[in-house]
């Protein structure tokens, strides 16, 4: 083996740690990592919209048996759910203000159908008790519940990137790179889904919706 053999190698070992440890200096794979993190946590968000728009048929099929009049709202949550199904969710959403304000904007529109359609339970007794009905409602609300958590989680990821990319010295890193600062939920909104909107209605409620 020639001493020019031996030497290539070990300057390209060099070479690649040299690199290593820069990219890393530089915040590159502190950045990669919370890029999949975001994405990690959106993919969450998503799943849990999906688990609620499968409970969707089941829910109005019970509540037809007993409100076949309630006519309205059934058309209402069958909109509201097209709708939210027809965004596509691709990975470009995470980076595109205005797609992620469409998609967040049908999942609350979705949100408001059911909130009406649980509604109505409360003018028929015999659906309220109902044991499908029961156990849909019980579904539906650890679903509520579910999607809340993933929304802060996905939130806070997004704040910790956007710290990241912002941040001096790995803001240059991130400009080199391409990797922009991500669009969040908006600040009207962040409260409003920090917590799981109910969907077991009391008479109060029931009277305000009629």
């Amino acid at each position: 083996m020639t001493r020019q053999s031996i030497v290539k190698p070990m300057l390209l070992a060099a070479v690649l740690a040299t690199s290593t440890v820069g990219l890393s200096g530089c915040g590159y794979n502190n950045l990669q990592a919370q890029d999949e993190q975001v994405t990690a946590s959106w993919s969450e968000v998503v799943n849990q919209y999906q688990r609620r728009s499968d409970l969707v048929p089941n829910l109005v099929k019970v509540v037809q048996q007993y409100a076949e009049q309630e006519q309205e709202v059934f058309t209402q949550v069958a909109e509201a759910r097209s709708r939210a199904g027809s965004i596509t969710v691709t990975p470009e959403v995470l980076n595109d203000p205005e797609a992620m304000e469409r998609y967040a904007a049908a999942q609350e529109q979705m949100t408001g159908a059911l909130s009406r359609l649980m509604a109505v339970s409360e003018r028929y007794p015999e659906l309220k008790s109902d044991a499908l009905f029961q156990d849909l409602q019980a579904q539906l609300e650890g679903t509520e519940n579910r999607i809340a958590v993933a929304r802060n989680r996905y939130i806070q990821e997004v704040q910790a990137y956007n710290t990241t990319v912002r941040q001096f010295p790995t803001n240059i890193t991130a400009k080199v790179f391409g990797m922009d600062a991500k669009p969040n939920f908006s600040v009207a909104n962040e409260e409003a889904i920090s917590t799981a909107p109910s969907v077991d209605f009391g008479d109060d409620n029931a009277a305000t919706a009629e």
